[in-house]
């Protein structure tokens, strides 16, 4: 009842006529690459450091692949951990896995020995894949310090290598069988597949508050059917698109790009290892048109070369922001020839699932959210308290279904759960609103969002308000719980050469906002705590709400 009388607040997008044709053919990973193998055998697929591979050996390389892993006694429902960095080969092992009904489990390079134990050992990994010499990381040493339970189901370890010498197994991982990768890139092509629709083929690891991430499950048609719509809505599939890919594959953000560049069927400029100047060299030699990343990429792209439009051949990218240091990016992208526009995405749902009018003024654009990539998704908002859905322009906890859901929380049935309503909606925990245009905006995470005053408040407006004094450069507002209720507290860095006093902002703040926005109180920091993820640095706001809830009770 309650969804009839709100139906005109929940968002659709109106699929163009054509969008999905043949898209009933295309159930599973093998189906995709097999498609694109034999419409654009010789069409390049990836360019990894100037070395190139077209649809066709990517999918013979995958055949090759699939079939030395089931010789290595690799088989369906078994779980494989890539560590790897953005090359080729992790692509091609990937889709092999697929092929066999395996699971890729994604591990960040950056990780070390806690996280990986962990991983590996609560997926339940039967292989792990590395790359031991890769950017000097010594991955073969930081797994001498997982505890060896956690490597109690693994049984082998597959050493990828670009002619280095060989290595050893380190002592933790004696009795597991090694395996290099070019041994299983000589076996003969595995033609069949031996994988539905409905098996998974993904985990994402969340990065979540918990000590212990959660397990993203993503089955095989979630995850092509909503590559081949991001391919369609954001028009990689056409007109000569080149896409950079330098989001590490294992991240949402990453793996969505790579796989909707696959199934546009144009090419991949992969960059293993991110830095300004190597992307900016990529997108001049290779004229690229479409590029997704972080503030912080997008700023250290721009700074790596001159001139005001440096990039002729590029038309927008989607644009995350992370870290309020690079807030200007969008207008110093946009003076510069390269529109950026604002995303959605969460493991849960996939990364791109949102994505803003790439035409639309600067102001607009820039904004989370956006229309839907999938002419199937859907998104509603429900207020938290009330449970009841909220007409356009009105905050709450945003809800999303559509194909690129993710299977479950593997093995974890109690938070898949809890993470889903009655009717098959994802709880996001983000806080927004929906448009009456068809689009929703994401303000901020629901732990982030306020509730002051009884009115639920973006800390991001406070944050605007106490960054505009001149004597602030960057602000950032948590909520504490206290006797009075939820308070919000800000903290800040002080504008270079300026002196900071806490009671003058606060005074100022009082004079310009309502009572409940006024921050309890304010501490200058030389910087934010932060954290590096596989999309990039985020600040700890778990961090700064004890720092703050440590100063409201010292003053007390």
């Amino acid at each position: 009842m309650l969804q009839q009388e709100q139906s005109d607040a929940i968002i659709h997008r109106t699929a163009p006529e054509g969008v999905l044709e043949s898209t009933s053919m295309i159930h599973t990973l093998t189906d995709l690459i097999e498609r694109q193998a034999a419409a654009n055998p010789d069409a390049i697929a990836i360019n990894d450091r100037e070395r190139l591979t077209t649809y066709a050996e990517f999918a013979k390389a995958s055949r090759r692949l699939a079939r030395g892993l089931s010789n290595a006694g690799i088989g369906h429902g078994d779980r494989v951990a890539f560590w790897l960095p953005n090359v080729a080969a992790y692509l091609m092992l990937h889709f092999a896995c697929a092929r066999l009904g395996v699971i890729t489990v994604s591990v960040n390079t950056r990780f070390r020995s806690t996280e990986v134990g962990d991983i590996i050992g609560r997926a339940g990994c039967k292989a792990l894949i590395l790359w031991p010499s890769f950017k000097d990381i010594p991955f073969l040493d930081i797994l001498t310090h997982v505890d060896a339970a956690a490597l109690a189901e693994l049984e082998t370890v597959i050493l990828y290598d670009e002619g280095e010498d060989a290595v050893d197994l380190p002592s933790a991982l004696a009795g597991k069988t090694m395996i290099r990768f070019g041994d299983l890139d000589r076996q003969p092509e595995l033609q069949e597949s031996l994988a539905a629709e409905e098996d998974g083929t993904m985990i994402f690891t969340t990065s979540g508050t918990t000590a212990a991430p959660k397990f993203v499950l993503h089955s095989q048609a979630g995850i092509v059917r909503h590559a081949r719509n991001v391919a369609e809505y954001f028009e990689w599939n056409r007109d000569a698109a080149v896409v950079l890919q330098a989001l590490p594959l294992c991240g949402t953000f990453g793996h969505t790009q790579a796989m909707a560049t696959l199934a546009a069927g144009c090419p991949m400029i992969s960059l293993p290892v991110f830095s300004g100047t190597d992307a900016a060299r990529l997108m001049l030699r290779h004229g690229i048109t479409h590029v997704n990343g972080s503030d912080e990429m997008f700023a250290l792209i721009l700074d790596a070369v001159e001139g005001d439009q440096p990039f002729p051949e590029f038309r927008y990218g989607g644009y995350a922001a992370f870290n309020p240091a690079y807030a200007d990016i969008p207008e110093r992208a946009a003076a510069r020839g390269m529109p950026l526009v604002g995303l959605w995405g969460m493991s849960e749902m996939q990364a791109l699932y949102a994505r803003q009018d790439y035409t639309a003024i600067t102001g607009v654009r820039i904004r989370a959210g956006g229309q839907l990539t999938s002419p199937q998704a859907a998104v509603r908002v429900r207020d938290p308290d009330s449970g009841k859905l909220l007409p356009h322009g009105e905050a709450g906890e945003i809800e999303t279904s559509g194909p690129s859901q993710m299977k479950e929380y593997f093995r974890d049935p109690a938070a898949t759960a809890a993470a889903r309503t009655d009717d098959g909606y994802i709880r996001t925990g983000d806080l927004g609103y929906t448009e009456a245009n068809g689009g929703f905006i994401f303000l901020a995470r629901m732990g982030d969002a306020l509730r002051l005053g009884g009115f639920l408040v973006n800390p991001s407006e406070i944050e605007a308000h106490v960054q505009s004094h001149p004597s602030v450069d960057k602000a950032q507002v948590v909520g504490v719980e206290t006797s009075g209720g939820t308070k919000a507290y800000a903290f800040v860095v002080p504008a270079h050469g300026s002196v900071f006093d806490a009671d003058i902002v606060q005074a100022w703040c009082a004079g310009n906002m309502a009572k409940f926005k006024v921050p309890a109180g304010l501490m200058a920091l030389d910087a934010f705590p932060v954290t590096e993820s596989a999309n990039g640095v985020k600040i700890q706001k778990a961090r700064l709400r004890e720092m703050a809830l440590a100063a409201l009770s010292e003053e007390t």
